[in-house]
């Protein structure tokens, strides 16, 4: 397992291995000691999966505020993602800056994203399957939704912006600017 890391080894980009035989591939892709050697505690309480059969469909910014704050472990089961993270923790040197990663079925990456980030992910390819897991479960009245097209944050998410389909919830996001950050 080879492991990047990124803002103080809170977001870890984590290239999985891929035993490769004649029938195909085995690949562990969750072992909670091995994740532990690698900086990551979280106990994952749920299981998150999602379609996508569209390029261009983003999902977030999104995060939970404390008490039921999320870490996430994201992997693409189908297809390819640009997956973008926000630094949200009001007295970080990073705070309101952002990485994106690709990730794909091909390159067989997973991100873990601790809490204190917000996340989205924009579609690369139709048919695109996402799974991850997070450290709580869902709340609606703790989730909070960043504007993905923030011209604070300057994302650049790889697609005609004005091909993109997006929810009617996230169409609702609030500016980095008027972020309270509970982090």
């Amino acid at each position: 397992m080879i492991v990047q890391t990124f803002f103080d080894n809170k977001v870890k980009l984590i290239h999985q291995k891929k035993f490769k035989d004649k029938r195909g591939f085995f690949s562990e892709i969750f072992n909670y000691k091995e994740l532990k050697k690698i900086g990551i505690h979280d106990n994952f309480l749920q299981d998150n999966f999602s379609f996508s059969s569209n390029k261009g469909v983003i999902r977030g910014l999104h995060y939970q505020c404390p008490p039921k704050h999320q870490s996430k472990l994201v992997r693409v089961i189908n297809g390819k993602i640009l997956d973008v993270v926000v630094d949200i923790r009001k007295n970080s040197k990073t705070y309101g800056k952002h990485k994106s990663f690709i990730i794909s079925r091909k390159n067989w990456r997973l991100l873990y994203i601790s809490a204190g980030f917000a996340h989205g992910f924009c579609t690369l390819e139709d048919n695109t399957d996402i799974e991850y897991k997070v450290s709580d479960y869902y709340s609606k009245k703790n989730e909070r939704t960043l504007k993905w097209n923030d011209p604070y944050l300057g994302i650049n998410w790889r697609i005609n912006k004005t091909n993109v389909i997006i929810s009617p919830k996230d169409k609702k996001a609030i500016n980095f600017i008027k972020l309270n950050s509970p982090f």
